[in-house]
């Protein structure tokens, strides 16, 4: 089963794609090819932890206004532990 994460788009993508730096690392494997590459993976992590935090924002607000229209708290719980929870593999168990 595959991951389902709305908050990452086509700019996370593009931020992560460090391959054009690491291969002149693996080249020419000096101190400052070693610092850019380093500097384009935190950026890229960066812009990732920040886009899920404001999709998050952004949904909690959402469900938050909608809780209080309608009158819907189970739902704003629900949806809120439904942001929260990590992503849990499904296990299957053999038995003989």
């Amino acid at each position: 089963m595959k991951q389902h994460k709305p908050w990452f788009d086509e700019e996370c993508l593009g931020s992560l794609d460090y391959r054009k730096t690491k291969m002149q690392w693996l080249q020419d494997p000096n101190s400052s090819i070693v610092d850019s590459l380093n500097k384009v993976r935190r950026d890229g992590s960066r812009h990732c932890r920040n886009t899920k935090k404001e999709r998050l924002k952004t949904n909690i607000d959402e469900l938050e206004t909608n809780s209080k229209i309608k009158k819907k708290i189970r739902d704003l719980y629900r949806g809120i532990s439904d942001f929260r929870t990590n992503y849990q593999p499904r296990t299957d168990i053999l038995k003989d």
